[in-house]
Order: C-alpha cells, then sequence, then structure tokens
C-alpha cells in the first residue's frame, strides 16, 4: 500500500484512470524529487526552485485552466495535485497554488488576449513565475481596507504601497497586484525590473520554511496602461481568485493529514513499551488513531462532494469556505496528534510530522482565516454579516 493510500471508504472508485495516472505521477515526483532533500531546505528556510520546471514540464503548473499550454484538468485531478504535492511540503503545494489558482488564474480571467498569450504560457512551462499581491502590513482579513493606491497618468499607472506575505514574491517575474484606481479595486501586472518595485524576502520563519515569503514595495511604481487587468472590477475580482486558491489548500491539508495519520499508525505499531508490547495495543493510542482516521475520512467525504459541486460549475464560496476551514482545522488536529503519539521523536526531523504541524499553522490563518470562513457560512446561516 502506497504511503498516500488511505482510502477507508473506497473514493478512490469516483477517479478516473486519467485521476489515477496524475496522482500516481505526482506521487512518484514527490517521493523522487521533493522527499529526499525537502527537510534540508526546511531547515535552511530555502525553496526548492530547481524543482519548477520539472513541475511545469509534468504540467503542473496551471493545470487547472485551459488553454495556453494549460493542462485543463479536472477539479478532482487538481484537488489530488495539491494533496500529494502538499504530502511532500506545503512550501511545494503552496507554489503551485499561487502560481496556477491565483497568478496565472487571474491573467486568465481578467486579461485580455495579448496578456494571457505573453505570461500564461511561459508560466505554464515554469519558464516564469508569478505571485498575488493582496495581502498589505495592515490589511489581511479586510482587504477591501487596502492603502495600496494607482494614479493614472498620461502613460499609464503609478502604484504606491505595499503588500506582506506574498508567496514567490522576491522570485516572481511578474506580480498580480491589487490596487485602489478611483478608490475601486483593480488589478495590475508589475513586472520584475520595473523602476519603483521592490521586494524583500520574509526570513526567520517557523512555518512554510521552504516556501517563498516576501513583501512587495512600491515607490512611485510607473507601469504602462497595457499592464491593467481591464476586466478587473472591485474586491469580487480577487475574492474570486482566492475562492480558487482556498480549493486547493483544502485538498492540500488531506496530503498533510494522511502522512501524519500514516507515520503516527507505523511508529505505534512498531515502538515497545510495557511488557514488550506495541504501544498500538493501547487503548488511548487505538482512540486516537480511530478519530484521526475518522477524521480524514469525513473532510475527504467533503471535500469530494464539494468538487462534484464545482465539477457541475454548482459550487458556491460558501462551500468552499467551509471545506477550507473543515480540511485545515482537521488537519492540524491530526499532526498535533500524530506528534503526541511519537513523543519525544515527533520533534525530530527524522519524522515529517512536526514539519507538517508547523506548515498547517500557517494554512488556517492564510488565504482566509479559519475565523474568517466561519463568518461566511455564519453570513449564510442567518443572512447577517458580522466582519465590516
Amino acid at each position: 500500500m502506497k504511503q498516500m493510500d488511505l482510502d477507508f471508504l473506497d473514493l478512490n472508485s469516483f477517479l478516473t484512470n486519467e485521476e489515477r495516472v496524475l496522482r500516481d505521477t505526482v506521487q512518484g515526483f514527490v517521493t523522487q524529487k521533493v522527499l529526499p532533500t525537502i527537510e534540508e531546505h526546511y531547515q535552511n528556510g530555502t525553496f526548492p526552485a530547481h524543482l519548477i520546471r520539472e513541475m511545469g514540464e509534468l504540467g503542473f503548473l496551471g493545470a487547472n485552466l485551459k488553454g495556453y499550454g494549460c493542462a485543463d484538468v479536472s477539479p478532482l485531478a487538481y484537488g489530488l495535485l495539491s494533496q500529494e504535492l502538499e504530502a511532500g511540503d506545503a512550501g511545494i503545494r503552496s507554489f503551485v497554488s499561487v502560481q496556477s489558482s491565483l497568478a496565472m488564474y487571474a491573467i486568465h480571467t481578467f486579461g485580455n488576449e495579448e496578456q494571457r498569450q505573453q505570461w500564461l504560457p511561459p508560466m505554464a512551462k515554469g519558464e516564469k513565475i508569478g505571485c498575488f499581491g493582496l495581502t498589505e502590513p495592515d490589511f489581511g482579513s479586510n482587504p477591501s481596507g487596502m492603502r495600496t493606491r494607482a494614479e493614472k497618468t498620461g502613460r499609464g499607472y503609478v502604484l504606491h504601497g505595499a503588500k506582506m506575505w506574498i508567496t514567490n514574491g522576491s522570485i516572481a517575474d511578474v506580480a498580480v497586484v491589487w490596487a485602489k484606481l478611483d478608490g475601486v479595486i483593480r488589478g495590475f501586472l508589475v513586472e520584475k525590473g520595473t523602476p519603483g518595485f521592490k521586494t524583500q524576502e520574509m526570513k526567520q520563519k517557523h512555518s512554510f520554511r521552504a516556501s517563498n515569503t516576501s513583501e512587495l514595495l512600491f515607490d512611485r511604481c510607473e507601469i504602462p496602461k497595457e499592464n491593467l487587468l481591464s476586466k478587473t472590477d472591485g474586491l469580487l475580482s480577487p475574492l474570486s481568485c482566492l475562492n480558487q486558491g482556498r480549493f486547493g489548500v483544502a485538498w492540500g491539508a488531506l496530503g498533510a493529514a494522511t502522512v501524519c495519520y500514516n507515520v503516527a499508525k507505523d511508529y505505534a505499531l512498531s515502538r515497545k513499551q510495557f511488557n514488550d508490547r506495541p504501544i498500538a495495543s493501547h487503548q488511548l493510542v487505538q482512540e486516537k488513531l480511530a478519530e484521526m482516521l475518522t477524521e480524514i475520512t469525513k473532510a475527504q467525504l467533503l471535500s469530494l462532494r464539494v468538487t462534484q459541486l464545482k465539477t457541475e460549475g454548482k459550487a458556491q464560496h460558501v462551500h468552499i469556505s467551509m471545506m477550507k476551514m473543515n480540511n485545515t482545522q482537521m488537519a492540524l488536529h491530526v499532526a498535533r496528534t500524530a506528534r503526541f503519539i511519537l513523543g519525544g521523536s515527533g520533534i525530530m526531523s527524522e519524522y515529517p510530522v512536526m514539519r507538517h504541524m508547523c506548515n498547517l499553522e500557517t494554512t488556517v490563518t492564510y488565504e482566509g482565516t479559519n475565523d474568517i470562513q466561519k463568518l461566511i457560512l455564519g453570513k449564510e446561516i442567518t443572512g447577517i454579516q458580522a466582519f465590516y
């Protein structure tokens, strides 16, 4: 049985042959290319950028999009891609998620044909990298309050402001930047090397250490008028991108949770205590394993149903909010429980549990904190918006 084949209710029977092949391809990539070096990158706080081109060659980048060299896989296949990548590390999944569901999706959805032709094919190949600049130092959960401004000039636009916690920021060739133009949130393409545009990588993180996280700074940054994403109009434009991103985040959390469960189960079967019996024979350990398996299976069922709705064009943002909230919260609980089962060994790099656990501390807060997801659901339930 493969490490990721945790399928208590035979959900694999819902997969097409193409989806199984993609899942197995990603598993092979993670096993051969990610796992041998990811712990070293995590400890050193570096992103394994040498993997980008290969992920492009394998069709991982922009796989959720149609045309322009993108694979156009099913939503379920894209979910499985995210799951298997995060089984390696959230930093790898996050790179693909931001490249595909945020930066490329924004250009694909809101860009004109010239912008699509310029950026999407090389981004799909991994020749160009994108990032998504929405969050600011003072505005995360309240993006409508953003202070980044765009001013129209005779030649184009001038940007002023800053973005923070931006995945891929300092390695990106193009940033999709959201700013207020005459009070309306619009999207702009800011290319690397543009005068007045600087990036600064954020170091000393305890989470997502194998991911590039950066600040974007704009000081009278002049961009040509052709770099406006002309179809963007208001806050719903970036939020529609986040909806795509949250879908991948939710599936990715399943990958991290499954790895942690399997490691804990194997450890419990091999670790012996009290009369030379495996700790898996202890009632409290079995209780933990049973709970972990149940919670993972429930999250798989939720993910499958939301994905079915997405495939049918019926998924609403509240469905994806529930999925993102549930799966990341579940995965963090599973990782913490696995760490407890491993005891002191759980904090060692010999096992991936602590790395996944620390990464999951970020996934419960980024691309919409779990509290915000609950309030989105709360509004759906009551009709009353609890945040402003």
